[in-house]
């Protein structure tokens, strides 16, 4: 599909299958390529709409000067996709890591046009002081030495330690999103994830079925806090995914297929 012109910018989306709308938004600083698995799996019973964020992927690159890419921004991009996609029925909204984050401004805006939600290895507190400095420490580092730097930095926290050994072509596919992704994008969206508010109040008041899943060995947000995060979400459904740290629709998408899927039929 062509990219779609909204919002100021341009958007590559996979839109895949016929059926209840499922909103696949990717994490940092990856693409809608992250997804394919699950557009696979998925498609041949649901409209499966995979973007690429703002400067990501095939998508446009962002305006000279952009000192952030906010989930804010991403959020209303999101919607104006929908509407350029002519999605009026209720979606279900999944995002990983960003993707996460996306989502809390998302609920917040556009409640009306969730059907449900599904967070995969994500966080709802802000950053910490410190995070938010070693965020925009790496920024610097990937302005001045391109995104190399990234992939340098978050490879070895992103994955499972035993999935580099077992599944050596997906290290080298992870890599490739990274490097693939422009320099200033990479620095605006660590800007704008250090600018991120805490979605705590809104757990409890989120009115929505969730499922709320995690890599068993996910450093960058952990199962005992993704665990507290489903806890507060009332009825939610929370899953660990075995053999599988951050990337966990990446790392295992058979156990991730399994319980998106089953969770999905449920809202039937």
């Amino acid at each position: 599909m062509p990219r779609l012109r909204i919002n100021q910018t341009e958007l590559n989306v996979t839109d895949a299958g016929s059926g209840p709308p499922v909103l696949l938004v990717h994490g940092f600083p990856l693409s809608h390529a992250m997804w394919q698995a699950q557009i696979d799996a998925l498609s041949g019973r649901f409209r499966v709409i995979a973007p690429d964020l703002r400067g990501f992927g095939e998508s446009a690159p962002i305006a000279a000067g952009t000192a952030a890419l906010t989930m804010e921004q991403f959020a209303e991009d999101l919607a104006a996709l929908l509407d350029a996609l002519g999605v009026s029925e209720p979606v279900t909204y999944c995002g990983l890591s960003m993707g996460g984050y996306i989502g809390w401004p998302f609920v917040r805006r556009q409640r009306a046009r969730l059907r449900a939600l599904i967070l995969c290895d994500t966080r709802a507190a802000a950053d910490s002081p410190e995070a938010r400095q070693a965020r925009r420490q790496l920024a610097q580092q990937v302005l001045a030495n391109g995104s190399e730097a990234a992939a340098a930095a978050m490879l070895p926290r992103l994955l499972a330690e035993r999935t580099p050994g077992k599944q050596p072509e997906l290290i080298e596919h992870v890599r490739r999103m990274i490097v693939g992704t422009r320099p200033e994008t990479i620095a605006a969206a660590l800007e704008g994830m250090a600018r991120r508010s805490d979605a705590g109040d809104l757990l409890g008041r989120i009115d929505l079925p969730a499922l709320v899943v995690v890599g068993r060995h996910d450093a960058l947000s952990p199962p005992k806090e993704m665990r507290e995060i489903a806890s507060q979400i009332r009825g939610s459904r929370f899953i660990e995914i075995p053999e599988a740290g951050h990337l966990a629709p990446l790392e295992n998408p058979d156990a991730v297929n399994s319980a998106v899927s089953q969770f999905l039929a449920s809202l039937a």
